[in-house]
């Protein structure tokens, strides 16, 4: 009866007509839950097929979503595809609340500009590409337009998972690929609003795509400032009562209502979820959330890529034949070479701009969004959508060969290159290496100037657009006279604090006194600055007080009220505003500050950090004693968080499992020397380790085993060989049991747990 009232009121707000609950309950409802039952079912085949055969699950759910299609005839396929669309449309919701968790701005803003650059030139390229190449298949503007987009986002899930089949994870060029992906992926959100816009008006409207734009700008920066100064501190008023099931109930509440948000802003539901997901990746929460929120995010992620393999057509595949495999080679080719030459021109090695282009050679999730939006907004060829499936299929097999083909085609060129430009193949980028202190120091503040500009001005335009289309209509219907006066006072009472923040000086006094005497030409840019802040922050009275009353009221009222502000300017206000800036800035860099503790000093150069406990520490199972972790890295354990329990000042007979949350008191460096042990993860073992492989075995040691000498402590078996040491059997036939005290001897054999391949290597 649940789900037929859920139903009711989706049918109702979509204003259908409104229907009997009886008539929905026993064939709608019926109808959903078969469809729902076959797909995940049939994807659960397929996908098991697709893991044994060592090929990307989301390739399976596209097999999968073909085989139930209407396409196979020798399967039954779905009842209502409607139904389908229903789930895949949450489906991407989820998708991309999880891709914005993983995304985070903080990120955005450490990724620096190799990054940002390299990937501004694979999107503006594939982009020209992909709508010339529509053209000469004869697509339509608006079809060539959508392909061009589709082709310029690598897919992120794909990448991932090839460099941990490859244990490639740790390479450099590994962290500027993923770097990359970042970028692509704001790029993306910003894509998909500025298509839609097109798409509505029929046309490409400089005016209007910039309006877009500048629109989308806007409520990215508000969302993002209310966000991230309100969320890490309400999570953090409730921790005590945020157990796993709490923490998911809120997040994906957070997620959905953002969403619904957007859309009211006049964007979509992707992106209000997209941007609650980066935003919530900068707290101390959101390894957990994405941790409790990844199985909903791969029921829903699976039906989204079902939906997808459904559009697939044979008929249409074999009739686009050649369509697909030249733009396959587009993808390819194109991807090769604006990724390789991105990274050559922001300073890159030769070597490791070959590895990153070579890595890039896909499409995937974001090309099916952008796809289904343009299906969605009725502009998109329906031949195109099962041609890009099929092109992100090719794709996505070759994707590992080429990574390994990197190495190959760069030697060839090596050899060939030549010796004029045998500086790509040594050089590093290490500018800021090379900067000097002074130039370092303007380099800060003139970011810092630049942000606050940004944060400001949005807020400030934030509240003059509240009281002149909410405020004003309201206050003038309830008081004729005085509306305008009472609208006028309100909006100068907000907007007060931060026109006095935006007209205070981005850099302390000691830092301008540094950077004009180090250089006398640095003092015309800082005065410059502070004109340019004054005039800003008048302009916002003028501004709002001419829109609530007249030009002239607006110029004479708002500069008496600017040098009102400037005159009541006190060094407490001062110090409250750098008190919200710190905040803001701390709940920012909340999930760094807390995982390091930089922020909890306690005494001296000792502080507190809280890090979490990865599934492949070496301490996992192991009593606080056993690991001894005072001794070797001179930290003490002050707490630990499981769950919704905590356990303040545990004794050492408490043990350490994985997803605990440790109270880590030390000095910096030994709080960094102790992050990656404790955070380490399990990727690396998973990978290079088969279930089937690990069974019991016996290894004799022969005089040049690496374990002879040693004992069963000094040894490291379970760190360095992931094996369990059972018994220990002497050439006169007695046994020991390991106590860490025993010696390993020559022609002992040791009875082991472990991968049997890994423990050859002890004989």
């Amino acid at each position: 009866m649940t789900l037929s009232l859920i139903l009711a009121l989706i049918s109702a707000a979509g204003g259908d007509t409104p229907v009997e609950s009886g008539s929905i309950s026993d064939i709608q409802v019926e109808n959903l839950v078969s469809d729902l039952a076959f797909i995940l079912i049939l994807g659960a085949i397929v996908t098991v097929l697709f893991k044994w055969l060592r090929q990307p699950v989301v390739l399976g759910y596209i097999v999968a979503g073909f085989l139930a299609s209407p396409h196979f005839e020798y399967l039954p396929s779905v009842t209502t595809e409607s139904n389908i669309e229903f789930w895949a449309q949450l489906g991407i919701v989820v998708l991309l609340f999880s891709l914005g968790l993983e995304f985070s701005f903080k990120k955005l803003l450490n990724v620096g500009g190799s990054a940002v650059v390299t990937a501004l030139i694979i999107v503006m390229g594939m982009m020209v590409s992909g709508f010339a190449i529509g053209h000469l298949l004869h697509f339509s503007n608006m079809n060539s337009l959508f392909l061009g987009g589709m082709l310029s986002m690598s897919s992120t899930t794909i990448i991932i998972k090839a460099f941990t089949d490859l244990n490639l994870r740790q390479k450099k060029f590994a962290s500027l690929v993923f770097a990359v992906l970042i970028v692509e992926d704001l790029f993306a959100v910003l894509m998909m609003v500025i298509l839609s816009s097109i798409a509505l008006n029929n046309s490409v409207e400089g005016s209007e795509m910039l309006f877009s734009v500048g629109k989308l700008v806007f409520f990215l920066v508000i969302w993002f400032l209310v966000g991230v100064y309100v969320l890490p501190t309400l999570l953090n008023a409730i921790r005590r009562y945020l157990n796993n099931e709490t923490l998911l109930i809120i997040s994906l509440g957070l997620c959905f209502g953002m969403a619904v948000f957007s859309v009211y802003c006049g964007f979509s539901l992707a992106l209000g979820a997209f941007v609650m997901g980066s935003i919530i990746a900068g707290i101390s929460y959101a390894e957990r959330i994405e941790q409790i929120v990844t199985p909903v995010k791969d029921l829903f992620g699976a039906v989204f890529f079902i939906s997808v393999g459904m559009m697939v057509d044979p008929h249409i595949i074999v009739e686009y034949a050649s369509p697909i495999l030249i733009l396959s080679c587009v993808v390819i080719v194109g991807m090769i070479m604006f990724g390789t030459f991105g990274m050559l021109i922001t300073g890159q090695s030769l070597r490791i701009a070959m590895e990153s282009g070579f890595s890039l050679t896909q499409i995937g999730e974001f090309a099916f969004i952008i796809a289904s939006l343009g299906m969605s907004l009725g502009v998109l060829d329906p031949n195109i959508y099962p041609i890009v499936v099929a092109v992100s299929v090719i794709t996505t097999f070759t994707t590992p060969y080429f990574i390994r083909m990197a190495d190959p085609a760069y030697k060839l060129v090596e050899r060939i290159l030549p010796k004029r430009l045998h500086f790509l193949i040594d050089r590093y980028s290490d500018k800021a290496a090379s900067e000097s202190e002074t130039r370092t120091l303007w380099h800060s503040v003139l970011k810092r100037y630049l942000w606050r500009i940004v944060l400001y001005s949005s807020v400030l335009i934030a509240i003059i657009l509240v009281c002149t289309k909410f405020l004003l209509p309201w206050l003038v219907g309830i008081m004729p006279g005085w509306g305008r006066f009472f609208c006028s006072l309100v909006a100068l009472i907000l907007m007060a604090p931060f026109l006095l923040a935006l007209a205070m000086p981005a850099s302390k006094h000691t830092e301008r006194e540094r950077l004009i005497s180090a250089n006398a030409h640095f003092d015309v840019p800082l005065v410059v600055m502070t004109i340019f802040r004054l005039l800003l922050a008048l302009s916002f009275i003028i501004y709002m007080l001419s829109a609530v009353h007249s030009m002239r009221v607006g110029w004479i009222v708002g500069f008496l009220i600017f040098i009102v502000l400037i005159g009541t300017w006190s060094g407490r206000f001062k110090k409250q505003m750098r008190r919200m800036e710190s905040r803001f800035f701390n709940n920012l860099n909340e999930r760094e500050l807390r995982r390091s503790g930089k922020n909890n000093n306690l005494v001296s150069d000792l502080h507190l950090a809280y890090i979490e406990v990865g599934y492949g520490c070496p301490f996992v199972g192991e009593r606080l004693a056993d690991s001894d972790m005072r001794k070797r890295y001179g930290v003490n354990v002050s707490s630990i968080q499981r769950g919704a329990s905590y356990i303040a000042v545990p004794n050492g007979n408490v043990r350490i499992f994985p997803g605990d949350v440790l109270g880590i008191i030390g000095t910096d460096s030994q709080i960094e020397q102790l992050l990656p042990i404790l955070e380490q993860g399990n990727d690396d073992a998973e990978s290079s380790t088969n279930i089937n492989n690990i069974k019991l075995t016996n290894i004799q040691l022969s005089e040049t085993s690496p374990l002879v000498g040693k004992t069963s402590a000094s040894a490291q078996i379970r760190d360095k060989y992931k094996a369990l040491l059972v018994a220990i059997q002497h050439p006169d036939g007695t046994y020991d049991h390991p106590t860490g005290n025993t010696e390993f001897k020559p022609d002992d054999v040791l009875w082991m747990v472990g991968d049997h391949k890994l423990l050859e290597t002890l004989k």
